[in-house]
Order: structure tokens, then sequence, then C-alpha cells
């Protein structure tokens, strides 16, 4: 098995923790400041990562140059501006269709990663990236109980532009991760993605930073005060970003995005075995397309 493979799925498995500890935060913390700690609390995490690859690799701190600071650093503002776009779907009444269609990142991180860096795909990937496609619009309708009907009414609305800015942002900001690890044209990728990641995150909290400062002060000092289960959230949301930041820089960032849709599997099952909650035909359904997709990538692609 290719080392990106497990890393992908780690980094799945570590995010869905995140994203479930960051969900308690959210009546503690405002949903700027919730998203803050995914950043500030896993930078200590990053930071002891990228001495300890040091050490095992015995390399000193890689150079870089203008290139790799640029990648790095619109990558992580992408990544904000995702965060900022999907608060604002949120602030409408209706976004269902837009959620949904801001889970289409995998189809922007292959186009963004064939303009930019030429990153090529098999036909089987691109089948695989089509089953995903549409088990994530079946997952997501069924979840919001929107019906096909309302989906195909709801695309010339606002919110649903703006659910496809997001897919845009993040999916950008994951093609501007891999050229910034690739940029450094090191020998060890373990030390190209824990360097990257740091970098990128020092950034990210400097902007964020300077955003809430800006426009929810008091949430900096909440920020502190509740530094146990948000630590928990950075603990978690660091080992996600370890395994994401080395298969991006292993792999065709297409394909770990991909693979790493089996994220969603993970919460399916959490709903079904330990919340007893109900699901429907169209989550099931969805659930199946991307199994099929995760298995053709791993078989085939």
């Amino acid at each position: 098995m290719e080392l990106w493979i497990p890393l992908t799925i780690a980094a799945a498995f570590f995010q869905n923790i995140r994203s479930a500890l960051q969900r308690h935060l959210r009546g503690k913390l405002s949903t700027l400041g919730a998203a803050y700690v995914r950043f500030l609390y896993a930078w200590p995490i990053a930071l002891i990562y990228l001495l300890s690859v040091i050490v095992i690799e015995r390399q000193p701190l890689p150079g870089f140059g203008i290139d790799f600071l640029f990648y790095a650093l619109f990558g992580g503002i992408c990544q904000i501006m995702f965060t900022v776009f999907l608060l604002w779907l949120f602030s409408f009444h209706n976004f269902a269709v837009g959620t949904t269609i801001s889970k289409l990142e995998t189809v922007m991180v292959a186009i963004f990663g064939l303009l930019l860096l030429g990153d090529q795909l098999t036909p089987a990937v691109v089948v695989a990236i089509a089953l995903s496609t549409l088990g994530l619009v079946a997952l997501n309708a069924g979840q919001t109980r929107l019906g096909w009907a309302g989906l195909v009414k709801g695309l010339w609305r606002l919110p649903t532009l703006i659910g496809l800015a997001c897919a845009a942002w993040l999916g950008m900001s994951v093609v501007l991760f891999r050229a910034a690890s690739l940029s450094l044209g090191l020998g060890s990728f373990l030390v190209s993605a824990a360097f990257t990641l740091l970098i990128v995150l020092s950034l990210q909290i400097g902007v964020m930073g300077l955003l809430i400062r800006l426009r929810e002060p008091g949430q900096l000092r909440l920020i502190v005060q509740h530094w146990r289960p948000a630590a928990l959230v950075g603990i978690s949301g660091g080992l996600a970003s370890i395994g994401w930041f080395s298969a991006f820089t292993l792999q065709n960032a297409t394909y770990v995005r991909a693979l790493g849709q089996i994220e969603l599997i993970f919460t399916f099952m959490a709903t079904l075995l330990f919340f007893g909650e109900k699901v429907r035909r169209a989550e099931i359904a969805g659930i199946a397309l991307i199994t099929a997709a995760i298995l053709i990538i791993l078989l085939v692609g």
C-alpha cells in the first residue's frame, strides 16, 4: 500500500474528531472563534512535529524562496476565505442548496491542480470523482431533506453562488499547499510537509487573529479562557493537518481529497451506530456512491 493512502485515511479520521469537538465549542465561542482555535492550538503540535522530523531525518531547516511564501500565504488566505464564505452562507435562511454545492471541492482541486501544477488524472479517477460528487450531492440532499427538484430550483440563487465560491476557495487552498511543499525541492517529504504546515499555520494565526481583533475582540479572551476544549480541537486538527500536508506532498491533491471523502463514511457510521439517528434513502445512496469512488481510487486509481 502506498504511504499516502494511510496518511489520508488517518487525516480524515482526525478531522472527523476535530469537527465533532469544534461543534461543542460553538456554545462557548462564536463561529469565527471556534474556527480560529483550529489554527491557534494546532501550532504547537506543528512545531513539535517539525522539530521531531528534523532530528529524525538529520536535516537542517529548509531554505525557501518567494514562490514558497506566495503559495503558503495565499493558500492560507484561501482557507480563511473558505471559512468566511461558509459563515456567510450559513447566514441565509435557505442555504441547503448552497451547502450541497460547497461539497464540490474535489472537482475544484482537479481543475486548479491541472491549471497550476499540470496534475493529470487517470480515467478511473475521473470516474471516481464523478461518483463521489454525485454521492456528496445525494448525501447532503438527504441530510437537509432537499429533493432533486428543490436542488435544481435553487441553483440560481445567491447562496448557491456562495457555496460554489466555498468549494473554489477550499480547492485552491489545497492545490497551493501542495505547490508550496513541492517548491521546497527537498528529498524528504516529511520535512517539506512539516515545514509548510508550520509556516501556513503561522500566517493564518496572524491574518485571522487580526480579523477577530477587529470584528470580535472579546473572542480572544474567551479562546484563552476555554483553552482545555480548544486544545483538544487543536491537537486533533494538528494531527489531521500533518496527515493532509504529508499526503499532498506525496500524491496528486485530487487523489488525496477524493480518498479523504472517507471522512463522511466515518461520520455516517457514527450517526448510525452511536447516535441511533434515522437515515434517509438518499443518504444511503450517497454513502454507497462515495464508497464506490473510494474503492476505485484504492484499486485502480
